[in-house]
């Protein structure tokens, strides 16, 4: 006999490998990305308008909400193309062993948030 499956799904009991993680957070980077470029399209506009324009732009990306939303992207943009570039391995037949992808898989974890941390670390000075 087959065990009751759930009802729901406790999303916070589940344990994802790190491979899935990261393409999971693949795919939210790639929508974060795709729902973003209006937006910063919205702002080259407004920033090439006038040069009062131009200053208000530049002032809200120094404010904290402004500063924020510019890491988040920088994050998504570093993060997918770290994963594209592990996906496109995978096509490749590269780095399909268990600890390969794994190492890999960490791998782009940590160069976009080191990539954030340093864009961060720039923008501060």
């Amino acid at each position: 006999m087959k065990p009751a499956r759930p009802y729901f799904l406790d999303l916070a009991a589940i344990r994802l490998p790190i491979g899935g993680m990261v393409s999971i957070l693949h795919r939210a980077s790639g929508a974060a990305l795709s729902l973003s470029i209006p937006c910063l399209l919205y702002t080259l506009m407004l920033s090439l308008r006038s040069p009062q324009d131009f200053q208000r732009v530049s002032l809200w990306f120094h404010g904290g909400l402004g500063w924020l939303l510019s890491l988040g992207v920088t994050w998504a943009l570093s993060h997918h193309f770290l994963a594209g570039l592990r996906h496109l391995g995978f096509d490749l037949g590269l780095g399909e062993a268990r600890e390969t992808a794994r190492a890999t898989a960490w791998t782009s974890l940590l160069l976009a948030a080191l990539l954030t941390a340093l864009v961060a670390l720039w923008r501060m000075a």
